[in-house]
């Protein structure tokens, strides 16, 4: 039969492969990314684009013959960049940052190269092995006792986020208390965590199966700092056992979304451990500080905690997406999340001699980034590390002496990290009721619209606060100088 289809390819032409074609596309393209991080001021940090912008601009259909690179370079620049959000622009002070670097780039340019599926130590012994030496690298940086570490008797994994290193967690401490009480007490299992606690907590939980009702998330106050207290921990607990209740699980945080708050890990481990319940630390944002010894007090008390996690990709310049899950019985991990189908069988997995790391996170295949890691920790040292970190805390406190000193403005929440938590106050209503959302709304829509830079606000004690976090890769003081100016003209604009 007759077909009307374009003449098609000759297959011996079609290389998806071509080492030479490689080498040049990669070298084209390093050029490209390396303007676009040249150029990245000169776009609005927050898209400009409406909803729906990208499909009007492209075409319906993907194209039935190769497209140059040039081409598709040339569209990425037209139609793609205009609808980012720059996540990497020195002037982007929302959220807290997805940090990158050179060592980074080129490591993940190796990951992507070997593209390696290190399910278990058998599909890819170096992948397996330099992760449990960077994950005790860390550890050490992090002054982390040996319970935690390969070279003890604990060891970690890299998660894709924060929210994966909290469910597998409790799944594990699930699994661990029904095996003894019987999976018909699943409804009675109690998890608790602060209104602050992130809310991939409560998400996490609801995937591990426990009853929303019994997702307990304790009020905080400004008098602890939007910390979670010993106290209501200890309350909460024995009413939920008083009431037949069975308490498991405690996420305390080191470094909340909101305000960046400290929870007392000594203090609650005390309570944690007196009703043998698992205690997980999500140190996601400010646990990458306490490689720096002025900060490491914050984790005093963690070798009593059952699982820590933390995200280099938020301030140890490791690309996204990269979180580093500790636990002191990696046992109870593996009995929770093993598989062990026949296809995957091979004597060295069945002699227990082997870490297989298909067995401590939710899927099975897993690239191979410790590479990022690695590269971060060879290229920069310890040293390099701490100090971008401490780069950070200084304009982060720089800024917070900018709102010190303009009476229009108060602190919500004193800086720990590089997080200053703001508001402007209404000049009619100074206790910060009122008017003052307002403001602060009018404010930050402002301020944002300008393109100049990006911000965000949060709720604490239902009161509207503005967020301005510093973190950025290439953030520098001129840029907060900057932010503070805008931020200034802004509030000139909005007060009445």
């Amino acid at each position: 039969m007759g077909s009307l289809s374009p003449k098609l390819p000759e297959t011996s032409q079609f290389k998806p492969l071509d080492p030479e074609e490689l080498r040049k596309h990669a070298h084209r393209m390093v050029d490209f990314i390396a303007d676009y991080y040249q150029n990245i001021e000169t776009y609005p940090v927050l898209t400009q684009v409406q909803p729906g912008y990208l499909p009007a601009r492209l075409p319906q259909t993907a194209p039935y013959l190769p497209e140059s690179l040039d081409t598709i370079l040339d569209d990425i620049g037209k139609e793609i960049i205009p609808g980012m959000t720059h996540w990497q622009s020195p002037n982007f002070f929302a959220f807290f940052p997805a940090t990158i670097s050179t060592a980074a780039f080129v490591g993940e340019m190796l990951c992507t190269c070997f593209n390696s599926v290190g399910f278990n130590w058998l599909a890819s012994p170096a992948s397996t092995e330099l992760e449990m030496v960077v994950i005790d690298w860390l550890a050490n940086m992090l002054k982390l006792p040996k319970t935690f570490m390969f070279s003890g008797s604990g060891g970690g994994v890299i998660q894709n986020t924060s929210s994966e290193a909290i469910l597998v967690t409790l799944v594990a401490a699930r699994d661990q208390v029904l095996a003894k009480t019987g999976y018909r007490n699943l409804g009675n299992l109690v998890v608790y965590g602060s209104d602050q606690t992130h809310s991939t907590f409560t998400k996490a939980s609801k995937l591990a199966g426990i009853n929303p009702s019994n997702i307990r998330l304790l009020p905080t106050s400004l008098d602890t700092g939007f910390a979670l207290s010993p106290v209501t921990l200890r309350t909460a607990l024995a009413a939920d056992v008083a009431s037949g209740l069975v308490p498991l699980y405690l996420c305390a945080t080191v470094g909340t979304t909101s305000t960046t708050a400290i929870d007392p890990i000594e203090t609650l481990a005390d309570v944690a451990n007196n009703y043998g319940i698992w205690m997980h630390v999500d140190a996601a944002y400010g646990g990458s500080a306490c490689i720096c010894p002025e900060f490491r007090d914050y984790l005093n008390g963690i070798e009593r905690a059952d699982s820590l996690s933390l995200s280099p990709h938020k301030w140890l310049l490791s690309y996204l997406d990269c979180c580093c899950l500790w636990v002191r019985k990696p046992s109870l991990l593996v009995n929770a999340l093993s598989t062990n189908p026949e296809y995957l069988s091979n004597k060295q997995s069945e002699s227990s001699s082997v870490v297989d790391f298909k067995d401590w996170q939710v899927g099975t295949g897993r690239r191979f980034k410790s590479l990022r890691l690695w590269m971060i920790m060879r290229s920069y040292g310890v040293a390099n590390l701490q100090s971008h970190i401490r780069r950070h805390v200084h304009m982060a406190k720089m800024f917070e002496g900018f709102v010190k000193s303009d009476p229009r403005f108060e602190i919500v929440v004193p800086s720990k990290f590089a997080l200053v938590c703001f508001r402007l106050i209404s000049p009619t209503n100074k206790d910060g009721s009122g008017q003052t959302e307002t403001l602060n709304q009018k404010l930050l829509e402002l301020v944002n619209s300008t393109g100049q830079i990006y911000m965000t606000h949060t709720k604490v004690s239902g009161e509207y606060v503005l967020r301005f976090a510093v973190g950025a890769t290439l953030t520098e003081e001129r840029h907060v100088v900057s932010a503070w100016k805008l931020i200034k003209e802004g509030a000139d604009a909005v007060c009445p």
